[in-house]
């Protein structure tokens, strides 16, 4: 389900009062691999709740250029939220998604391994933060790559 942040908040509040667990991941997701998939089922089985925190087009072309995202923030959300393993998609308007991760306030916080534990935005904010192993070879960046070179 595709929610803006305020009603998404009251929604967790009424999941962790059921004693019930929530994993946050974020990212563009703009075109979707095995790589996001292996991520999104892997943090899924890390708690009960899978909420997928995506960058709108604003936020990644800031982050990655003028020439991204390929697909708009509506498609990327409705592509995210039809995956079973995903509960929730909120979109953020910022850079990072630290203001999300403080408003829902996840048990866990998954990122891929290219990242640093103490790189992760919401590292000392999350109680457990998972890195999970990338698909090698597989990035967004390299199947543009790729589409480019045909």
């Amino acid at each position: 389900m595709i929610l803006a942040l305020q009603k998404l908040k009251k929604i967790v509040k009424k999941i962790k009062s059921n004693g019930k667990s929530i994993v946050l991941t974020n990212g563009c997701f703009d075109i979707l691999h095995a790589g996001h998939i292996t991520l999104l089922k892997k943090a899924k089985q890390l708690a009960d709740v899978l909420i997928v925190a995506l960058n709108t087009d604003k936020s990644v072309k800031r982050l990655k250029g003028n020439k991204r995202p390929i697909l708009n923030q509506k498609e990327r959300a409705l592509i995210v939220d039809s995956i079973k393993y995903v509960d929730y998609v909120v979109l953020f308007d910022e850079d990072t998604p630290y203001r999300v991760i403080g408003e829902l306030k996840p048990d866990v916080l998954v990122k891929g391994a290219d990242y640093k534990i103490k790189d992760i935005v919401g590292y000392g904010i999350v109680p457990k933060i998972v890195r999970i192993k990338i698909v090698k070879g597989k990035s967004t960046t390299n199947i543009i790559k790729k589409i480019k070179k045909m």
